[in-house]
């Protein structure tokens, strides 16, 4: 543009060669064209796959947490906070690429050709932007807080909401629609408030970057404006000195906006690290060493475990159950039934003492290996909303469609998953809710049974069933339960009343241990509740009232 400028400036227009600067300058427009067409393709392709891996990656960091971890956090919040760390990783490796980069090139490229015009200018320009830069990044990092807070309540908003719908029946049963909206609208305002607090201090920011610009602009274009009276320059470098202050102006402006638009984005990336990046309680030991599962022997030795700011559950607590031998666990709630079948698992590890399998002590191996040596019931199956066909297989993911369907008939249900209408392939809806809690059971068994791992532990399978479903699932346990360790927490007696042997716990102890014969004839703890659940509460307790 100065060339041109300058070439029609001489007066004679059949002299001036005003062509060849023209056609230099449509070739620039066509390159920078070619240039951010070729950014944008490229670009794409990279933000779009690191965001992918990125979410991938925060997912399988997230799972390797234990169920203490999960038990104190909102899994709604946390699956928000991924897909909000995705989308803010986005923007920032967007506005990057194409609000950040451009304005420096464009700053670094003004610089040399004020050089050549007068290298005060060129002078003034470099300290005028750097000290709006470090102003307007400085504020930008002092307002971060704001930034954090907001995305903080966003994601505990996101979780409520899921809270909230996937307890609907509760709002529904209980009129409770009205006093959630309240309460709703009251945790959104204080979000609105937060989300409020962070944009008025951008905007603050934005009207002290805007005085900045007008000053700097009205400085230069007066200066090169008196330099042109003065005749120390020409209309032309007029031209390029108000073309690229005003270029360099707009441009730091978005280079402005665009590093507060990071540093909030990058609030809410801390906040997700925060919450998803916290070191496992759990870790595999190293080098990996995998469980080596033969014949299924479980031995607790000396083991004493507490939950954090709770009461002893176990204190020097032992039990040995030789390879395929069927254990029952009974006692009262509180007994420390639930957190034996959590030490055989390592959701959680003893404060002293070992728990070993086949004399591998469980937390000197894999957390994998050793999911893989069992097979677990818990006292609801959880599903995913997925196929039939794809939940049974979840356990073996290799299985064949005709070992999947061995287990469905083995796990008796197989019939009525052939009156559902597309059979193995229907969609059974989030954690199950198509099918009632009977069938969401026996896929649970199906799945154990398509594993075939040597240890089976049963966490109370049937104590939410009615008495023909348990019937029914009873059936499929007796053969689930055939050559394996099995070891049962079960409030429903009968679920292991063919059992090898019953192991009665009262405040992490063990006060009986034996057959279910010889414990019914000892006439103790175990003989009162096997009473109560055969003759019927109400008819043991009538008499003593009367």
């Amino acid at each position: 543009m100065k060339l041109l400028v300058d070439a029609m400036a001489q007066g004679d227009p059949q002299a001036a060669d005003v062509w060849t600067p023209l056609t230099f300058f449509i070739a620039l427009i066509v390159l920078e064209s070619v240039l951010w067409r070729g950014s944008g393709w490229f670009g794409s392709r990279v933000i779009v796959k690191t965001c992918a891996d990125l979410r991938v990656d925060l997912f399988h960091y997230l799972t390797g947490q234990s169920m203490r971890y999960f038990n104190r956090q909102s899994t709604g919040a946390l699956g928000a906070r991924i897909s909000a760390t995705g989308a803010s990783t986005n923007s920032i490796l967007s506005t990057l690429t194409w609000n950040v980069t451009p304005p420096c090139v464009d700053f670094l490229g003004a610089i040399v050709v004020f050089l050549i015009i007068d290298w005060r200018m060129a002078l003034a320009l470099v300290i005028f932007v750097g000290l709006v830069a470090t102003l307007i990044t400085g504020l930008g990092i002092h307002g971060r807080y704001r930034h954090r807070e907001f995305a903080a309540q966003s994601s505990r908003i996101n979780g409520e909401m899921v809270d909230l719908i996937g307890n609907v029946w509760n709002i529904k049963a209980f009129s409770a629609r009205e006093r959630e909206r309240e309460r709703l609208s009251h945790e959104v305002n204080i979000e609105a408030a937060s989300h409020l607090r962070s944009w008025r201090y951008v905007e603050r920011m934005r009207i002290l970057h805007d005085i900045c610009l007008w000053f700097m602009s009205g400085t230069m274009l007066f200066w090169a404006l008196w330099l042109w009276h003065q005749g120390a320059v020409t209309a032309g470098d007029v031209v390029v000195v108000s073309a690229l202050t005003f270029r360099i102006l707009h441009g730091s402006r978005d280079l402005a906006l665009a590093l507060v638009d990071i540093s909030q984005q990058f609030g809410a990336i801390a906040d997700t690290l925060n919450i998803i990046g916290q070191p496992y309680d759990l870790t595999d030991p190293e080098p990996p060493k995998s469980l080596v599962a033969t014949s299924g022997a479980i031995d607790f030795k000396h083991v004493a475990f507490a939950y954090p700011n709770a009461r002893a559950v176990f204190q020097d607590f032992s039990l040995t159950i030789p390879a395929g031998q069927k254990v029952g666990i009974v006692g009262p709630s509180g007994a420390g039934k639930s957190t034996l079948v959590t030490l055989i698992q390592r959701l959680d590890d003893p404060q002293s003492g070992r728990v070993l399998i086949d004399g591998q002590p469980v937390n000197e191996v894999d957390q994998d290996s050793l999911k893989a040596a069992m097979a677990v019931v818990p006292q609801e199956s959880a599903l995913f909303h997925r196929s039939i066909m794809e939940n049974i297989r979840y356990g073996r993911p290799e299985a064949s469609d005709e070992e999947v369907r061995a287990a469905a008939w083995q796990a008796w249900c197989d019939e009525f998953i052939q009156t559902l209408p597309d059979g193995y392939d229907t969609m059974i809806g989030e954690r199950g809710v198509r099918l009632s809690g009977g069938q969401r059971q026996r896929l649970g068994i199906a799945r154990a049974f398509l594993k075939d791992a040597p240890i089976l532990v049963l966490d109370e399978p049937t104590s939410a069933l009615d008495t023909h479903s348990e019937r029914e699932i009873q059936l499929a346990l007796n053969d689930l339960i055939k050559g394996r360790t099995v070891l049962a927490v079960a409030h429903r007696l009968s679920t292991i009343s063919n059992f090898d042997r019953i192991v009665v716990m009262q405040q992490g102890r063990i006060i009986e241990d034996g057959s279910p014969g010889e414990l019914r004839r000892q006439g103790g703890i175990f003989a009162s509740m096997w009473r109560m659940q055969s003759d019927g509460f109400i008819a043991e307790t009538i008499p003593a009232q009367q």
